[in-house]
């Protein structure tokens, strides 16, 4: 079905046609002046130069047009020529009968659907995930259900990086500890173990051991240099150990993934294009785009109109190493060889857009990629404690992910048992509702702010029932489901139930509100931009929580006219779940 604002300004258009005027002049848009009007055109005033006439008697023969109008109440025209609408209530009414009764509530789908990799974990094996994995989880998770639900086909990868140096540390840092281990015997040919012969907790022990001394140590670096190289080259038991580490990672990977809510369809990681490099680095040689320079092979991705100095992209370095550039270059040809994507989108600190820069010009420059084809990137910024620097623990370390995941479902628990309805539940239950709100706390703080800014993660304002935050929302329907609930429970039914008559102000207002859906949605996918559904759903819980305040639905004695606020009430709360859903959280059935 067509958005709202695309019904109002087709009647508008009429108007202007029937008063002698461009009908492209009628574009509508929600008023600036909730006090004076719902509706506002301002093709008037557009007008005024081009037909020679003051924009207030274009306004007034406009707004004559709509005088007999079944879509617009009221129709003024103000000074200096803007036209003021109110909608008429029976139009709006059936604007949102309509929704109720369409698939996604009649969001339009794309004619030509678009195939998008979404590229947004990075995390590396070996090593815990920490707080700066939150928002590329989040905002990936979210960006990606949001174009699904927009009509687009989305693959989401996680995009491991299993592959480089760090992979050699921790095998060095592990032949030190147990040079005993049948993986370091280069001349083995039996049967390796099918059990890892370490933990994930030792392996996340190893990691930063062996990464600090290689910094101190030179021979140690050297040794992690050589066991990298194995690793890459094939060596029998160092790819039998690597195959361990991978697996143990994944496997604590996807804990606390699914912790998040957050699913990737696609577990790959730089070691999945390893053998593609070598023809792709020859082609490059070949067609003449990569060059030496001081020993490195590097492509030219300047362009005349920079304004800046961008870097050239370098393939290999000096000792024939692939780079970060080179395995995301391979990644690139791959995600194209096997998908044909029309978009590939990023998510990664915004820190990296000179880099992405770099590697989206070589992609383009050497072919890899074709023109049509959109390489995107969405940087975001940190998440910074109260002191505004990025997050911290106590002593100054980098926090573990699940353990500020934990900390936020231990101030949700704090709460929950501390409101008022803690007797009514038991304490497993309590446990497992704080978890399910926890979520939208951490999720919905993190997604209402833009991506690319920075933001204060501030627990207590997160966790607050109150305000702008994921409990508030998930409170707004659980108010809603209480009250199906003790419709039901009174005897009535919620099965094909009717939109029929308008009603108060606040009514109207809620509305309205549902009516702005489609082209919220709209616009949050070709932005990739998640905050456009938390400002959306808070708008709609606050119509929501205003309308319940002011209308007692469930003492209604008009049965028909009760049935059409239980049907409406209903019509926000599939709304606003399929809104949180998109945002990668979920309400419970009581809070």
């Amino acid at each position: 079905m067509k958005k709202i604002l695309e019904m109002l300004s087709e009647e508008m258009g009429k108007a202007f046609e029937a008063a002698g005027y461009d009908g492209a002049l009628g574009r509508v848009t929600i008023s600036n002046r909730p006090d004076l009007c719902e509706y506002q055109c301002n093709g008037a005033m557009a007008g005024a130069k081009r037909y020679k006439k003051a924009p207030i008697a274009i306004a007034d023969d406009v707004a004559e047009k709509l005088a007999d109008s079944e879509v617009f109440q009221e129709a003024a025209a103000a000074a200096p020529g803007f036209l003021n609408l109110k909608l008429s209530g029976k139009f709006l009414l059936d604007v949102v009968k309509t929704m109720s009764k369409e698939p996604k509530f009649g969001l339009e789908m794309p004619e030509k659907p678009k195939k998008i990799v979404i590229d947004y974990g990075g995390p590396n094996l070996a090593k815990p995930l920490h707080v700066g994995h939150l928002r590329s989880a989040i905002l990936g998770e979210s960006v990606k259900r949001i174009c699904r639900y927009a009509g687009h086909e989305c693959i989401g990868d996680v995009h491991m990086g299993d592959w480089g140096m760090p992979m050699g540390l921790v095998i060095t840092g592990l032949k030190e500890q147990h040079p005993e281990w049948v993986y370091f015997n280069e001349g083995y040919e039996g049967e390796y173990p099918v059990e890892p012969p370490f933990t994930v907790a030792e392996l996340e022990e190893i990691y930063p051991a062996a990464s600090a001394r290689s910094k101190e140590d030179p021979e140690f670096k050297a040794k992690a240099m050589e066991n990298t190289y194995k690793l890459q080259n094939g060596v029998r038991g160092h790819r039998a150990l690597w195959k361990h580490i991978l697996n143990a990672s994944v496997a604590d990977l996807k804990k606390n993934y699914r912790n998040l809510n957050v699913e990737f369809d696609l577990w790959k990681g730089e070691s999945d294009v390893h053998e593609l490099i070598p023809d792709m680095v020859a082609e490059m040689k070949e067609k003449g785009y990569a060059y030496i320079s001081e020993g490195a092979l590097v492509v030219d991705v300047k362009e005349d109109t920079d304004t800046k100095e961008i870097p050239p992209c370098m393939i290999l370095k000096s000792d024939g190493a692939a780079l970060y550039n080179t395995t995301d270059l391979a990644t690139i040809m791959e995600r194209v060889r096997l998908y044909q994507p029309d978009e590939i989108i990023y998510m990664t600190d915004k820190r990296q857009e000179l880099y992405f820069e770099q590697v989206f010009r070589c992609a383009r420059k050497t072919k890899l990629v074709k023109p049509e084809m959109q390489l995107k990137f969405l940087g975001f910024g940190t998440m910074n404690g109260s002191d505004g620097k990025p997050f911290k623990t106590r002593d100054g370390g980098v926090m573990r992910l699940e353990k500020l995941v934990q900390d936020t479902k231990d101030e949700m628990y704090r709460k929950i048992r501390e409101g008022r309805k803690c007797l009514e539940m038991s304490e497993q239950e309590a446990k497992e509702i704080s978890d399910i709100v926890a979520l939208s706390a951490l999720k919905y703080g993190d997604l209402s702010n833009q991506a690319s800014k920075d933001y204060i993660f501030d627990i207590d304002k997160f966790t607050s029932f109150e305000g702008d935050t994921g409990p508030y929302i998930l409170y707004t329907i659980v108010r809603i489901k209480s009250i199906l609930a003790k419709y039901r429970e009174q005897g009535g039914s919620t099965e094909a139930l009717e939109l029929l008559e308008a009603g108060n102000a606040s009514e109207k207002a809620l509305e309205m509100t549902l009516t702005q859906f489609n082209t919220m949605m709209q616009n949050a996918a070709e932005e990739t931009a998640p905050q456009r559904v938390c400002a959306y759903v808070y708008d709609l819980a606050n119509a929501l929580n205003h309308f319940y305040h002011e209308t007692p639905i469930l003492k209604e004695e008009d049965a028909g006219r009760q049935q059409s606020l239980i049907a409406l009430i209903m019509l926000t709360k599939d709304i606003m779940e399929t809104c949180i859903d998109l945002l990668g959280f979920s309400a419970p059935e009581k809070m």
